[in-house]
């Protein structure tokens, strides 16, 4: 594995000398090899190819023509050094918490009063979602802001993600995330205040943060909100009618997430129940691109904009914004040259939580709202699930990796959001 942190041989695994310090913060830069690449291309040549679905549309899953145009794409014209070296232009370090590498992007903003904020990625994502809303939040004069609307980004790479190590034992849930990341930000110095972001995964994850309650977290922000009633989860889950009484946004929220739970739903149950069996992920970087790549359509599913960005169509009115095929194939090639799909999808096995009930969050909480999400949260479940609710918000236009398809809608956002929680410079 070429992928290596400075003073230590490769990432995974570490060193003795790295193992040594284990508060210490290394820096990291990237070097794949390129026997890797050139193996890559070798395997997506090799593909076996299933027979064509027996229908005309995407029920069956990603259909088989569309898969082979990205596979040759991938194969014969993507560059996977260009996201390699936007990523080396960054600072990127590693350090180690509760005995696992923890990688993660610190962007210090030039404004002295810029507020610490640290973004949480889900999946099938990585810190490639974030990448465009970097020099905006960090840099804002430079994006039609003012320098009261800098942040200090600290963008890490989950347990069993990307360049992060991965757990060989269990016990690396939300909440465990959520005591790392704490740690993370006041080992950097940001022990007076700092905030939190999370979508899909990040989400829970800054959930937790909230309930940990540490002096120093001022607020969080979310764009995948736990907040549906149990009654409703109950309802849904068993396939009975919604209760009485919903307003006209309670009873969208129902009939989307009706949808998502008899359809859309056996992903993260396999990836919950049975993940070690996914094996075939690891082998084949065209079932990889498949799994990745389709959760399911006909809704606004996390994977849509990643869809259409291949299709180079919207799905359900949604477009990918600003998304490209070769954003797509960046955050699917990190999966690959890390060989981390079945490590990432042990969260969904580590994971008690759940994602969908009242978040029950009593610090200060923003909430955006994005049309492309999964469903779409009314305000009065919002605010029965984060109780100090200081920003509520729906967008116009967005998804659920809304920093990478909408950046800078996402970075708006977030000024809006967090502005309550700025102290006067």
């Amino acid at each position: 594995m070429g992928i290596a942190a400075a003073g230590a041989a490769s990432l995974f695994p570490r060193s003795p000398a790295s193992a040594a310090a284990t508060d210490a913060i290394r820096p990291f830069r990237i070097d794949v090899p390129e026997q890797d690449l050139v193996d890559l291309r070798r395997r997506l040549a090799a593909t076996r190819w299933p027979d064509k679905e027996t229908v005309a549309d995407e029920s069956q899953g990603v259909p088989l023509a569309t898969l082979q145009g990205l596979v040759r794409y991938w194969q014969t014209d993507y560059d996977w050094r260009k996201v390699e070296a936007r990523l080396n232009a960054l600072p990127q370090f590693i350090t180690e918490i509760d005995g696992l590498d923890i990688h993660f992007i610190h962007v210090r903003s030039k404004h002295e009063n810029a507020l610490p904020l640290i973004v949480t990625h889900g999946w099938p994502g990585s810190v490639i979602e974030q990448l465009k809303i970097i020099d905006p939040l960090s840099n804002p004069t430079a994006h039609g802001g003012g320098a009261s609307d800098a942040f200090h980004l600290v963008i890490p790479s989950m347990p069993g993600y990307g360049f992060s190590g991965k757990p060989t034992t269990t016990g690396w849930d939300p909440p465990h995330i959520a005591r790392a990341w704490i740690a993370l930000m006041k080992r950097l110095g940001y022990t007076r205040r700092f905030v939190a972001q999370g979508g899909d995964w990040g989400s829970p994850v800054s959930n937790e943060m909230a309930k940990l309650a540490p002096p120093e977290l001022l607020g969080i922000h979310v764009n995948l909100p736990g907040v549906v009633p149990p009654d409703i989860v109950k309802a849904v889950g068993s396939g009975d009618p919604p209760p009485t009484g919903l307003s006209v946004d309670e009873q969208h929220a129902f009939e989307q997430l009706k949808l998502q739970f008899a359809r859309r739903r056996a992903y993260a149950q396999i990836m919950g129940t049975r993940p070690q069996t996914l094996s075939g992920l690891a082998d084949s970087p065209a079932g990889l691109a498949a799994w990745l790549l389709d959760h399911g359509d006909g809704y606004a599913q996390p994977a849509a904009a990643m869809t259409s960005a291949v299709l180079g169509r919207t799905i359900d009115g949604h477009s990918a914004g600003d998304l490209t095929r070769d954003d797509v194939l960046d955050n699917i090639t990190l999966y690959w040259l890390t060989n981390t799909a079945i490590s990432s999808a042990r969260l969904y096995w580590e994971n008690k939580i759940n994602l969908y009930l009242p978040a029950n969050v009593s610090i200060p909480a923003a909430v955006t709202v994005f049309p492309g999400e999964s469903f779409q949260a009314p305000r009065s479940w919002t605010e029965r699930a984060y109780h100090k609710l200081i920003y509520f918000h729906v967008a116009d236009k967005g998804g659920h990796f809304a920093a990478w398809e909408q950046p800078a809608l996402f970075t708006a956002e977030l000024r809006a959001a967090f502005k309550p929680l700025r102290q006067p410079s």
